[in-house]
């Protein structure tokens, strides 16, 4: 693989992990369930280490950065049933896990395709994170200590006034 090839590789896989990071932090304002909005919240800060993997690792290749992901809305503008943001977000996890898998292998920098097979192991045990959400399980990232049903939910905005 060539040094152009690869660089493109590499924004390409940028490109689509931010499109998946701008699609979780929507879905992480409209995901009101505790224990789902906390694996949203975990899977976002994961994928902002990855993209500071590749953003690091196209800039070594002398590249330049895709054009940024636009912000997220403020708010959707219809509440949408938490079960199919979830949904369609495996389905979105698994397509970019699909992808990505055979194409790390054609990597031949080593550092880089490391890299780029941590960030789809990751993604990997992301998609399983989603896939059990959407079976209903809330157990996503450990147990509660007690036995008690979570109450409540996670509001959409940092402060109500």
């Amino acid at each position: 693989m060539t040094h152009p090839e690869l660089a493109e590789l590499l924004r390409a896989v940028y490109a689509d992990k931010a499109a998946l990071r701008h699609r979780h932090e929507l879905a992480a304002r409209s995901i009101r369930q505790y224990d789902w909005n906390n694996t949203y919240q975990y899977i976002i800060a994961r994928e902002d280490v990855h993209l500071t993997w590749l953003r690091d690792a196209i800039v070594a290749e002398g590249a330049s950065l895709p054009e940024s992901a636009p912000a997220p809305a403020a708010k959707p503008s219809r509440p949408a049933d938490q079960h199919d943001i979830v949904r369609a977000d495996c389905a979105a996890q698994a397509a970019f896990v699909g992808r990505w898998s055979d194409l790390i292998e054609k990597v031949t920098h080593a550092r880089h395709r490391l890299m780029l097979k941590l960030l789809v192991g990751e993604s990997r045990e992301q998609l399983r994170f989603l896939e059990q959400a959407a079976a209903g399980r809330i157990d996503l990232l450990g147990r509660r200590t007690a036995p008690s049903p979570a109450i409540g939910g996670v509001l959409g905005a940092r402060w109500v006034e």
